[in-house]
Formats: C-alpha cells, sequence, structure tokens
C-alpha cells in the first residue's frame, strides 16, 4: 500500500518546520520506501507497518503541539510492492514519449 499523509502541528505559532520534521524523521527511520515534497509524505509498505509509521509520526509531532491534524490518502493493492517508483517511471515514460 501507499500512503500520502499530512501532519500538521496546531497551537505551535506559524514556525512549522521543527515539529514537522520530528514526523519526516520517524518516516525515514522506519526503512520503508519514501519521499516527501512540500506538500506530503508519502510511505510504502504492508497496511501494519505503514499505519504504524504514521501513528508514529503524529505522536511525535503531538510531544510539541497540543493539537495535531492529519491528511491521510491511501492507496491499497494486495499483492504489490515497489509502486511507489513504478508510478512515476510509467508517467515519465510518458512524458518523454511524444504524443502520436
Amino acid at each position: 500500500m501507499i500512503v500520502a499523509f499530512s501532519v500538521t502541528p496546531l497551537g505551535v505559532g506559524e514556525g512549522v518546520s521543527e515539529p514537522v520534521a520530528r514526523a519526516v524523521r520517524v518516516v525515514r527511520e522506519s526503512g520503508l520506501p519514501n519521499s516527501t515534497d512540500a506538500m506530503f509524505t508519502t510511505v510504502e509498505g504492508e497496511w501494519d507497518e505503514v499505519m504504524d509509521v504514521v501513528r508514529r509520526a503524529v505522536e511525535a509531532v503531538a510531544e510539541v503541539a497540543p493539537r495535531v491534524s492529519l491528511v491521510l490518502k491511501a492507496d491499497v493493492r494486495q499483492g504489490v510492492s515497489g509502486a511507489m517508483t513504478a508510478k512515476i517511471e510509467s508517467l515519465e515514460r510518458h512524458l518523454t514519449t511524444p504524443d502520436e
């Protein structure tokens, strides 16, 4: 499964980089395939391991924020792995191949 999620600390003022970095650190230390962009962190793995990482990321932010917002989107496909990179590779092939 692939999960894209965003953890937003609330009640900490405008600077949220440090609390968000706590969540990203949890994901990176998990050893699961992942990527982070300006809006979401994406992680791939089995249901239990991915959801555990999301839970721990939220908990890491909750240690320094009185309230935490979580947005999560999941692509649940049994028996599929490597989809994070495969989807991007397919997209890139279509972008570099001229329309016929």
